[in-house]
């Protein structure tokens, strides 16, 4: 049984992203006891599955790794991974939160030595690499996953491959007989850290993502130039597994557009120029834009890639997509608004820039709490002792989701001072 031992002077954050670690490991080095629910196996988010950063195209590794250290030495953060909050009632000094924590099948045994994920031949798309691979019915999401502890997915479960992981492991950290849990804890104040997702890419039917296998998106074009990703680094065509020749970034894909997100995603803009770095410097790169939107200490980054000779820019929003049925290509269609000359081109690899959308919906939010048309959280007085930090309150990259982090701690933290000093 999870045992959370909390009072009405405890910080609650939801989501262990780049934003909910950020706000959870300020809050506790302060002093605060803090719970952190999170819904992954593990903490870091969408950050983990991250290549490099823009603009100095560093790995994130390095912050992460100095993120779970912090996390493993503070004795004020529990961490419950594998978990959801299904409710929260109450006001702000005086929270009580029901957590779901699903099965992990592994228990604090676990060395992560791999001896189950060995024996287990069931395998399963790889959602760390957004479908792109496969990973085998026992797993560890990635390696430098926090826990550091191997997972048993529910479907191998009462199959002989669940005995045969338990079988393999000589530390006796499989228990095939977990169950799913409903906790219950108090809080004096929430930080609601649940980050983004991006957007549908299906759900763009001009652009041809459900049919044209070398159409991707930007997340798995980043997932792809990792070499620890499921191509080992190489960037290839899924259509037919070819290096690619020749690569387009569509900007604003799903973005500022009255059919899809309304609002600017922010970050597009600079992932692609990030990304444009990643083929070799002979490989041609057309960038589609309306605007590139690199503001101030990025537009040098912007200038640096807009000066390789490999790199073109076009300024049109691409009309459709069709795919060349002898060789597989993508072909774009659309008018060049600087000239107003119509282009058919022909690439390789064509990858979308998706959109940022809020995780969690109004409709699954387990508190009242006011949502903007964008379906981001606003700032209001209606919202009492909840606080939502980095991509649940607007489209952020990472530097200012960090801080947007720290600034939502720090409003949690005054709240349960108050707590603190009425009681006291």
């Amino acid at each position: 049984m999870t045992e959370v031992i909390a009072t009405n002077e405890t910080i609650l954050v939801v989501g262990g992203g780049i934003s909910g670690m950020t706000a959870a490991l300020e809050a506790a080095e302060t002093g605060k006891q803090v719970v952190l629910v999170e819904k992954r196996p593990y903490v870091g988010g969408r950050v983990t599955q991250l290549y490099k950063y823009f603009p100095k195209l560093c790995f994130p590794t390095c912050g992460l790794e100095i993120n779970q250290r912090r996390a493993k030495m503070n004795p004020n953060l529990n961490i419950i991974s594998m978990a959801e909050v299904t409710d929260i009632k109450g006001e702000a000094g005086n929270y009580t939160a029901t957590v779901k924590i699903s099965p992990r099948y592994v228990n604090e045994n676990c060395t992560a030595c791999g001896d189950c994920g060995k024996a287990v031949e069931a395998e399963f798309d790889d959602e760390y690499n957004y479908g792109m691979g496969k990973r085998k019915g026992a797993y560890l999401p990635h390696r430098m996953a926090h826990p550091q502890r191997y997972i048993l997915d529910p479907a191998i479960i009462g199959t002989d491959d669940a005995q045969k992981a338990k079988d393999a492991c000589k530390v006796n950290a499989i228990d095939l007989d977990m169950q799913e849990e409903v906790i219950e804890f108090k809080a004096g104040a929430v930080v609601w850290a649940t980050g983004w997702r991006p957007y549908d890419a299906n759900k763009i039917q001009p652009y041809g993502y459900d049919r044209i296998a070398n159409v991707i998106t930007s997340v798995e074009f980043e997932r792809m130039a990792d070499p620890n990703g499921p191509t080992g680094g190489k960037l290839t065509r899924p259509s037919d597994g070819k290096e690619v020749q020749s690569v387009a970034f569509i900007q604003c894909a799903g973005s500022r557009d009255k059919n899809h997100l309304l609002h600017c995603s922010r970050i597009c803009c600079m992932a692609s120029l990030k990304q444009a770095t990643y083929p070799a410097d002979d490989v041609p790169i057309t960038i589609y834009y309306i605007d590139i939107r690199a503001i101030d200490r990025f537009e040098e980054f912007y200038q640096k890639v807009k000066a390789k000779e490999n790199v073109k820019f076009i300024k049109s929003k691409v009309a459709s997509i069709v795919e060349n049925k002898e060789n597989g290509n993508p072909t774009l269609h659309g008018v060049d608004t600087e000239g107003y000359n119509r282009y058919a081109d022909e690439h390789d690899l064509v990858v979308l820039a998706v959109g940022m959308e809020p995780s969690v919906d109004k409709a699954s939010f387990p508190v009242e709490i006011t949502i903007n048309e964008e379906g981001f959280i606003e700032p209001a007085p209606e919202n009492g002792g909840v606080f939502a930090a980095g991509c649940s309150s607007d489209a952020l990259d990472v530097n200012r989701a960090v801080q947007h982090a720290t600034g939502a701690a720090l409003r949690a933290i005054q709240v349960v001072n108050r707590v603190a000093a009425t009681e006291g």
